[in-house]
């Protein structure tokens, strides 16, 4: 099979790579049938040192089960399902307690002999508790919002859920990627009254306000801050989605004391400003990676119903053999996020 490899840091290839099969009684083979490049992908293509084998990448996709392992039961070869960003058991302590990311069986694509998601088809461990069958055709104008369950909308309910977004909230979004466009869906969806989306790029912000921002801060830093404040007085929700301690400052300086800030994005950052002065303020800083197992099925009705269309944050589709193009384009913030079809 054709699938999409990271040698180094700007090294994307595509290469021939052994097909899938079963090599345990609960994987499943799935056909990918839509993949996508994550944000946090760029991460690695910005700093990677340079390897001989190679990472395969990719960790969202939703796909046709073509194949089945004996003790697979709850699916069948021809289910169109997606895959959340981590596969799990969803049977053990921490996945009953809905935090799935952490599960004991559970793991990353692309490491330990797992496919990546970035290819023509992924052997998946665990299938019955990490797969979500769909109840759409594989050709339904629904997949790319449908995609978005495997992370990005999954990822920024998780921070409107942990920042404790409620009916009549002012929360604060910092970041106009694809996860903090996600959590403003969220945010809305969840009751907010108003949603200030901080960001500076034009045509994000734009879909941003279609999606529910309120209100766009463009400027950064102390000058970001002192706006936000001027604007809200200050707000008691902040769900961070970038991952860089400029954001973080951001979220800190705009929240008001007892307020909570969720972080979502990768932090890219060891240490942080959080000694008396926050201890003080009373502030909670929660997040984290999503479990994105636990929000698949509460939010698939509003996606087959039309409620909420996530599937708007893809601005370009690549071919699979693209992917290295699609990685280029979104590093250098000509298209928001990238959308694969093998």
């Amino acid at each position: 099979m054709r699938a999409a490899v990271m040698y180094g840091a700007g090294d994307v290839r595509v290469e021939d790579r052994p097909d899938p099969k079963i090599t345990k009684p609960t994987d499943a083979v799935v056909r990918t049938v839509a993949a996508c490049v994550c944000g946090s992908d760029l991460w690695p293509y910005g700093s990677m040192p340079a390897t001989d084998t190679g990472r395969p990448m990719g960790h969202e996709f939703l796909g046709v089960v073509e194949e089945t392992g004996a003790e697979v039961t709850g699916l069948k070869a021809g289910d169109l399902v997606v895959a959340p960003f981590t596969y799990c058991d969803n049977t053990c302590g921490y996945c009953v307690r809905g935090l799935h990311i952490s599960c004991r069986a559970g793991g990353r694509y692309g490491f330990d002999g797992v496919d990546g998601g970035q290819g023509e088809a992924v052997r998946v461990p665990c299938a019955d508790g990490t797969l979500v069958k769909l109840p759409v055709a594989a050709d339904s104008a629904l997949v790319p919002s449908l995609l978005t369950l495997s992370d990005v909308m999954t990822t920024g309910h998780h921070g409107a859920v942990t920042a404790g977004v409620g009916r009549g909230d002012t929360v604060l979004v910092v970041g106009d990627g694809a996860v903090g466009l996600c959590a403003v869906i969220a945010a809305r969806r969840l009751g907010a009254e108003r949603i200030v989306l901080a960001g500076r790029h034009g045509r994000r912000t734009g879909l941003g306000q279609e999606f529910g921002a309120t209100d766009v801060v463009a400027e950064r830093g102390e000058e970001g801050v002192a706006r936000i404040r001027d604007l809200t007085g200050g707000v008691g929700r902040v769900i961070e989605a970038v991952g860089t301690r400029e954001a973080l400052d951001t979220a800190l300086g705009a929240v008001l004391d007892g307020g909570v800030i969720s972080r979502l994005g990768v932090p890219q950052y060891e240490q942080g400003p959080l000694g008396r002065t926050e201890f003080r303020r009373n502030i909670t800083l929660t997040g984290g990676a999503s479990p994105a197992r636990a929000y698949i099925e509460h939010l698939l009705p509003d996606v087959l119903d039309g409620t909420i269309d996530p599937g708007r944050v893809f601005d370009r589709r690549f071919a699979l053999d693209q992917a290295p193009g699609a990685y280029r384009a979104m590093a250098e913030r000509r298209v928001l996020k990238a959308l694969l079809h093998p």
